[in-house]
């Protein structure tokens, strides 16, 4: 079986997240067992050779490099429409949510989240558009969708009209890598990068779904409450309209004991989750939300969300709490600090619920997908 797919976030370096790391995490694996089938890797743009995962991988680069609304247009449905005009593969699976409407193959495509239509005034105006009017099309011109949780797949019924038959959920995972440290692997960390204080840790773009406004106004609220000396890390890259974040981050009363650290390296993000105090995730919309998890599999204790497809991942492992509330989150905030016991409990806790997640088990789901779009042409 001749199979295309759409990997336009497997950007050269080490540039990898959300989607990015569902599409390698799981095409590696896809590759990998089936090499029967010879997989088409359609970039954007020069890539990784990394990224060609074995012998059955055969590489294509389509211009132009689609990171535009005008150029995703040009790219799906000028490029990617004539790559498989020509090529007729048997499926185009698409990992990133968008797919061309120019085709008679069958499509695959996996659906992150639907922020963008809650949520409309997080994005720019004209990526706004292209997804208000495309991605509803590309829903229902897929012989099959994929959401990452229950709660997106729910989304995507509510918000499209489609069959529930027609969505399959194929869930995130944390990467192997991820593990806890000893008491004494974790206090260097805290010496490097805290000032040898314990820490709360967010991990993440920033960008205004996150949340960080209202994180920290409550990070504010617990340090004048509690007296603690505890800090904040903030880990991850400026993204998109995040200049109100910076706005409060300027007029915090304890703004010093918040770091920015930017993006880090994927040995020290594992080190930072095992030495945190807790991971405060408390973003008001999620497709999945994989930091909860990944802290989890560290043995570090989660605050996040009451909301969205949070309590869902979380799995009963996680304290939760209102994001759209500040008290709320500083709340939280207090409680974990205070409360070694419940801190233990949550551990606890996690290393159950992360074993419902796994790369393979996500692999064969998605790959139960592709055969299913493959059946139906």
């Amino acid at each position: 079986m001749q199979i295309a797919v759409n990997v336009r976030f497997l950007l050269p370096g080490d540039k990898l997240e959300g989607i990015g790391r569902f599409t390698y995490e799981t095409l590696l694996r896809l590759v990998r067992r089936h090499p029967e089938h010879t997989f088409h890797f359609l970039f954007d743009r020069a890539y990784d050779p990394r990224y060609l995962f074995g012998p059955n991988v055969v590489p294509h680069v389509l211009h132009p490099p689609a990171r535009h609304p005008f150029l995703f247009v040009a790219w799906f449905e000028g490029a990617v429409s004539a790559w498989l005009a020509r090529h007729r593969p048997a499926v185009f699976l698409s990992p990133d949510g968008f797919t061309t409407l120019s085709t008679r193959v069958p499509r695959v495509t996996v659906m992150h989240d639907l922020a963008f239509e809650h949520f409309p005034q997080d994005v720019g105006f004209l990526q706004r558009k292209y997804y208000q009017y495309f991605a509803p099309r590309f829903a229902r011109a897929s012989r099959v969708l994929v959401a990452v949780s229950e709660a997106t797949k729910q989304d995507i019924i509510d918000t499209y009209t489609i069959a529930a038959d027609r969505i399959r959920v194929v869930y995130n995972a944390a990467d192997e890598h991820f593990r806890p440290l000893s008491a004494a692997e974790q206090q260097p960390v805290r010496d490097r990068f805290s000032a040898g204080k314990p820490y709360f840790l967010f991990v993440g773009a920033l960008q205004p779904r996150k949340n960080l406004v209202n994180l920290l106004r409550a990070f504010d609220q617990f340090k004048a409450r509690s007296g603690s000396v505890a800090k904040l890390l903030i880990v991850g890259r400026t993204a998109w309209k995040a200049g109100p974040m910076f706005d409060v981050y300027q007029q915090m009363r304890f703004r010093t004991d918040v770091h920015l650290t930017g993006r880090v390296t994927d040995e020290e993000l594992v080190q930072l989750y095992a030495a945190a105090l807790a991971t405060a995730y408390v973003p008001y919309f999620e497709g999945f939300g994989i930091p909860i998890i990944e802290a989890q599999a560290c043995g570090c204790p989660v605050l996040t969300s009451n909301c969205s497809c949070l309590p869902e991942v979380a799995g009963g492992a996680a304290l939760l709490v209102d994001p759209f509330q500040v008290d709320s989150i500083a709340q939280g905030l207090e409680t974990l600090h205070a409360d070694a016991g419940l801190r233990e409990q949550l551990v606890a806790q996690g290393y159950e619920n992360i074993q419902r997640f796994s790369w393979e088990q996500s692999a064969d789901a998605l790959w139960e997908a592709v055969l299913a779009a493959a059946k139906t042409k």
